[in-house]
């Protein structure tokens, strides 16, 4: 048996040349042309424009769909198109902004011939979910991909700007930029690894993803790690409607489902509630570290296994009967039951300056906002697991961090408190914010203490403010459920409230505002609404 045999009697060889006949084949009858400008110089990157001229020329053979103008960079063309850099291919770029800078050499090849097909045909082949989320971008998008003709899974991300350039050319701009014909651009943009996409100079995906995270994260401007495709569905007919994606809702999806129920999540926020926003998450059991926006990806795709979710949705009324109807601001679900898990939202001081400052340097959210105040001075209000975790987070990036408690003690773990002290985060005990000044953005505070009645001022960039939640309860009192003394939904052991077929879990339960105890209750909601749909109690 020679090296080239294979299982049947074919060679390799000739496996190799029957797919070229075939590639031959499909740019030999592409419909449109395809217009190509290469521009050179001589005297930089010679191998690189060589090896630029050899792949277009070895393409050319196969069709004479592709049409090739070549000009040097000191042409008026090359400056009418404000190409800089030898070797610079542009593709047809009368109608498309797509250049390629260095040469499709190597595993870049593929991406070259494919951006080709798809011009020559007129068709990207993107999903129609990927068509949605392109549909969404209305401002111009400058997209730099950059690659290495030695990199395996360079292709798939370039391919997938070719495909938003080619569907949307007179928004999406793109430039490919081989790392080694160009290390000077990559140093730039300090993209000492490929694949590497940036969108406006905006770090928006390292390594390669799925078409449609791909377009999401061109969408939004960062990466998206999940991606959870739209429904066109006016009427959607189920077992169960989750209401809340935190922890508590995407836990109950997955147990409902395994349990033989049909369930969807609604969600009008943020999935995963305040954990998305928590920087780092150290005691969810068997992931010792890891990042609030982390954990939640996970769940949020382990939860995509099994059920559906509807992002961006608000819940508008919900009508109880057989079936209840769960009316959202995009359509009209029937189920035969609904669990509320619609969590708790950021508690607010209620001063004077709080609300007119909000987002002018008061924050609830140092994940989100933090790195806007690296250098400048803060204070965090707030004695809990959540102002101890925010005053760490904001230490560690680079903040001038101080907390305020209007006690003498903290209320938080041990462990976070001692991190506190390992880290010299100064404590201001005792100690209320009274008032929030400044003309259009934070400039300093107003502090009691109310131990020594003294009132002095502290000059701030901003104020963090982590006092706890309130529960999201407006759904349950339209509804008539009856609350805690607290305002948290009361119900039973089995997580049903007072209205038959409604169900509660989560934090708005009231209790401890853990992530495992969300999850936990969650669980067991669901697995009580699967029993009690079997055996309805309120038919007993």
């Amino acid at each position: 048996m020679t090296k080239h045999t294979i299982k049947g009697g074919h060679s390799e060889k000739a496996m190799q040349e029957k797919a070229g006949a075939r590639f031959k084949d499909v740019f030999l009858n592409m419909p449109h042309e395809v217009s190509l400008v290469l521009i050179t110089d001589s005297v930089r990157n010679e191998p690189y424009n060589r090896a630029a001229r050899e792949v277009i020329h070895a393409i050319r053979k196969m069709t004479p769909k592709i049409l090739l103008r070549e000009y040097d960079l000191d042409h008026e063309m090359a400056k009418t198109w404000n190409v800089t850099v030898s070797p610079t291919l542009l593709f047809n770029p009368d109608h498309y902004a797509i250049r390629w800078l260095g040469a499709p050499v190597g595993e870049e090849a593929r991406t070259f011939a494919e951006a080709l097909i798809m011009m020559g045909y007129g068709e990207t082949g993107i999903s129609e979910d990927s068509r949605k989320v392109l549909d969404k971008i209305t401002e111009p998008r400058q997209v730099t991909v950059f690659v290495s003709p030695t990199c395996p899974y360079c292709p798939q991300q370039a391919v997938n700007a070719f495909k938003a350039a080619i569907e949307k050319p007179g928004i999406i701009s793109l430039e490919i930029v081989d790392v080694q014909a160009n290390p000077a651009t990559a140093d730039r943009y300090g993209a000492h690894s490929v694949p590497q996409v940036f969108a406006d100079d905006i770090l928006i995906a390292q390594g390669a993803q799925p078409e449609e995270l791909f377009m999401a994260s061109l969408e939004q401007l960062e990466q998206q790690t999940v991606f959870i495709p739209e429904s066109d569905a006016a009427e959607v007919e189920t077992d169960l409607v989750i209401v809340g994606g935190g922890p508590a809702g995407l836990t109950a999806g997955i147990y409902a489902v395994r349990s033989g129920l049909r369930a969807v999540i609604i969600e009008k926020g943020l999935l995963g509630g305040q954990v998305a926003t928590t920087p780092v998450v150290e005691n969810y059991p068997g992931l010792t570290h890891v990042g609030g926006k982390a954990l939640v990806d996970i769940m949020i795709s382990h939860a995509l296994e099994y059920t559906s979710i509807f992002p961006g949705e608000d819940v508008m009324d919900i009508i109880p009967g057989t079936p209840t109807e769960v009316i959202t601001s995009r359509r009209r679900f029937t189920t035969q039951a609904v669990l509320l898990a619609t969590g708790a939202v950021y508690r607010h001081l209620g001063i004077e300056g709080e609300s007119r400052l909000a987002g002018h340097g008061i924050s609830y959210c140092s994940t989100c906002d933090g790195p806007l105040f690296t250098g400048k001075k803060v204070i965090v209000a707030g004695g809990g697991n959540s102002a101890v975790t925010e005053a760490l987070h904001l230490h560690h990036i680079g903040v001038d961090v101080t907390l305020v408690h209007r006690r003498d003690t903290l209320r938080a773990q041990e462990q976070l408190i001692q991190n506190l002290h390992d880290n010299n985060i100064p404590i201001l005990f005792n100690t209320e914010i009274r008032k929030i000044r400044g003309e259009k953005v934070v400039a300093a505070v107003e502090l009691y203490n109310n131990k020594t009645d003294e009132t002095t001022t502290m000059n701030v960039n901003g104020v963090f403010i982590a006092i706890g939640y309130e529960p999201s309860v407006e759904l349950a009192k339209k509804l008539g459920v009856e609350l805690t003394t607290d305002g948290y939904i009361n119900h039973d052991g089995r997580h049903r409230t007072s209205v038959p077929g409604i169900y509660s879990a989560g934090d708005v339960e009231g209790g401890y505002k853990q992530i495992v105890i969300a999850a936990a209750k969650g669980s067991e909601a669901a697995l009580a609404i699967y029993e009690d749909l079997m055996n309805p109690y309120w038919k007993i």
